[in-house]
């Protein structure tokens, strides 16, 4: 079983980093691997929506994305962390995000999401918001904590002195690794769940 985790700060030791890395280690105590990448320093433009990928099942743009992708399609399950920026997430990853999750045509269905977001003070709730809608659309199931999953520190290494906010991220990946173990065992009973064929409504007719 494998948890993807994409960092969406430009810091790579920074405090985003430092919650992945508290995460990181309950995963490895649940026997699960994990892939980190960061995203935050990289750079990736936003979608100019050709529409190319819908026949290629790639991005038209051969960056760090579709290289992302293939971990992606192989993972069980999808961690997306961020720092606050304007009460909202990295611009770089909603960049790499929207053209991640457009982009790819395999099954996200039952790959289990979990969204984290990291600030000084005040945006964590809009950012966690903002990123679980990634999952949500795509049938993904999301992974919760004993508190909305975020954690604190403006400073580099200041995480580390949120002591209720590395519980959260603890807590989070414990609850993460028994969702992807009980929906493998669940699959392997039972299947996945059947799907409809898709109805799009126009709003406008």
């Amino acid at each position: 079983m494998k948890v993807l985790m994409l960092n969406g700060s430009p810091r790579a030791e920074g405090n985003t980093a430092l919650a992945l890395n508290e995460m990181e280690k309950v995963f490895e105590d649940e026997g699960i691997e994990v892939k980190k990448l960061q995203i935050g320093n990289k750079d990736i433009r936003g979608c100019i929506a050709c529409g190319s990928c819908k026949k290629t099942g790639k991005c038209v743009f051969d960056d760090e994305v579709n290289r992302i992708a293939e971990e992606f399609s192989e993972a069980d399950g999808l961690v997306v962390a961020s720092p606050v920026y304007y009460a909202s997430a990295n611009a770089t990853l909603i960049a790499c995000l929207d053209r991640l999750f457009y982009s790819t045509g395999f099954d996200k269905t039952m790959k289990v999401g979990a969204a984290v977001a990291v600030a000084r003070r005040g945006g964590c709730s809009s950012t966690f918001d903002e990123l679980n809608k990634y999952f949500t659309i795509s049938g993904m199931p999301v992974a919760s904590s004993q508190y909305w999953n975020s954690i604190h520190g403006r400073a580099e290494g200041d995480a580390l002195r949120d002591g209720e906010g590395l519980q959260i991220m603890r807590t989070l990946a414990r609850n993460m690794a028994f969702l992807i173990k009980s929906i493998a065992l669940g699959k392997e009973k039972y299947g996945l769940t059947k799907r409809e064929a898709a109805v799009a409504t126009d709003f406008i007719r």
